[in-house]
């Protein structure tokens, strides 16, 4: 199965779980809108998402699947079991340690985390009471990353991949029977509960049906374990770099005027779509094919295969930001301009997710270029890139939110990706292990010129596009606006693209 197939799996049901995530989102801007117990919420539904990517999901990835992947291929069915059932164990003891300490310092952590809510005892103790409904979701999705993990090792995407899809259900379902909870906040937090209990159900049985069954009991440390443990060590150090940033926007934010946290949650959710579908789908399919390219001496494919998926992810990923940049008010309008949710939170929303998507292109290249170093088993050199990152990200926040508030908070983001981004990419080409492909090349620069004619259709053309659909569709301005403009560069951003495309074919067929 070649590298995109794998990811057009792993990207399909993402965008899948997405389009219910969205289904979510407007359920959620209806009820909850961008007010004060919106912004609770948000705290609560944050924090154990920040510990979530630091101990689970892509730094566990980034350390148990190459670990994983070569004890299955060298020692076989058994020790590949061992192994799983031992990192399962500690999985658990680690987080039900981290859930106890949580559920019984609620309070200092709330402080130490959104210390902005603290002139305010009412908003503070809701945080609190979300807080410990939704921190169990923690050790849920913690023991879903292993999980999806080995079935990804197994080349088995799809479950892990749909999985969310039960979370968005979850917690739109709960939201839509608000009226049994104490408010709509509750709602959506019993709603993730329920949806990190789902997912595990899922992918436990998932994994039983596919003969990949655990065994429970102590756990234990030998050589795997520590080798994994080695690789885990500096995985946890670099997703912590990123939270450090995520931490601070949620800090900062708390100071902010209120709404502010859910003018980010709502940008980083259309932010996070082609992050998902793009960079994340293509990440997860490249690192098990790349570990064992990686791992055979006598393969030379390594640093083209590395060069084919950042440039996929390129292509894909700057018209996807020129779009959201120049059409996510009209985007968020769309979906969410409804309800609770108000002109200012449209606004303050379209605002964010500007800022956002100047840095989109390198994000969703992250996933590729992490994925060369940690193929190799390196999980060190990507947190030095981040560290250097997220001093610069980190500074801007402070420096930018003054003026810009919280779009200073999202710039601030854009350019720290910018700066880990870069950084990877000259170090795997200083090593020569990252090679662009010529006939990538073509087509970077056949996108190129596809998203500069399509910004600039845009820009001149959406104050005439407006003022006709406001006079002939007035009830669906928006709406048609966005379909008129996003066809229209989507067109521009197509032909040049299918020119340089079909131009490498011809070269490669004489």
């Amino acid at each position: 199965m070649s590298l995109l197939s794998r990811a057009g799996t792993v990207g399909g049901l993402t965008l899948l779980s997405r389009l219910f995530g969205f289904g979510r989102d407007v359920v959620m801007a209806a009820i909850l809108g961008a007010g004060p117990l919106a912004d609770a919420f948000m705290v609560a539904f944050r924090l154990p998402n920040h510990f979530r990517a630091i101990l689970a999901e892509g730094a566990f990835n980034s350390a148990f699947v190459p670990t994983y992947a070569a004890i299955a291929d060298r020692e076989g069915a058994e020790a590949a079991k061992s192994f799983r059932s031992t990192i399962l164990a500690w999985s658990l003891i680690a987080n039900l340690s981290l859930l106890a300490v949580a559920l019984i310092a609620t309070g200092w952590l709330i402080a130490l985390l959104a210390p902005g809510l603290g002139d305010d005892q009412a908003q503070r103790d809701l945080v609190i009471d979300l807080t410990r409904i939704t921190f169990p979701y923690l050790a849920l999705i913690s023991v879903v990353a292993l999980l999806s993990g080995v079935l990804n090792a197994h080349d088995r995407f799809a479950a892990a991949a749909a999985a969310p899809i039960l979370l968005n259900i979850a917690m739109a379902g709960t939201l839509l029977v608000a009226w049994l909870f104490p408010s709509a906040a509750h709602a959506a937090a019993w709603g993730v509960l329920l949806g990190g209990i789902a997912q595990f159900v899922l992918l436990a049985g998932i994994c039983v049906r596919a003969g990949l069954p655990f065994q429970l009991g102590l756990p234990k440390r030998n050589p795997h374990v520590g080798q994994f443990l080695k690789r885990f060590g500096p995985a946890i150090i670099g997703a912590g770099g990123v939270q450090i940033a995520m931490f601070a926007d949620t800090i900062i934010a708390t100071f902010l005027p209120t709404g502010s946290l859910s003018y980010l949650y709502y940008a980083d959710r259309l932010y996070q779509l082609p992050l998902a579908v793009i960079g994340i789908a293509i990440g997860t399919a490249l690192l098990p094919d790349l570990s064992r390219r990686s791992a055979n001496p006598d393969d030379r494919t390594a640093p083209a295969t590395l060069g084919h998926a950042v440039a996929v992810c390129l292509v894909l990923g700057l018209p996807c930001a020129v779009g959201l940049a120049l059409l996510g008010d009209l985007i968020i309008e769309v979906l969410f301009a409804r309800g609770a949710f108000t002109a200012e939170a449209v606004s303050g929303s379209a605002g964010a997710l500007a800022a956002y998507s100047l840095g989109l292109p390198a994000a969703i290249a992250i996933r590729a270029l992490v994925s060369g170093f940690h193929a190799r088993g390196d999980t060190t050199t990507p947190v030095k890139a981040l560290g250097l990152a997220t001093i610069v990200n980190v500074a801007l926040k402070f420096a930018l939110v003054g003026q810009l508030a919280h779009v200073g908070l999202a710039t601030a983001t854009a350019v720290g990706v910018w700066i880990y981004a870069g950084l990877l990419a000259m170090w795997l080409r200083g090593e020569g292990r990252l090679r662009i492909p010529r006939p990538d090349k073509a087509r970077l620069i056949g996108i190129l010129i596809g998203v500069i004619a399509g910004a600039a259709a845009v820009v001149l053309l959406r104050e005439s596009v407006e003022t006709r659909m406001a006079a002939f569709l007035p009830e669906w301005t928006a709406m048609s606006t966005l379909l008129v403009l996003g066809l229209l560069s989507l067109c521009l951003f197509a032909a040049p693209l299918a020119m340089a495309e079909y131009w490498t074919r011809r070269r490669t067929a004489q």
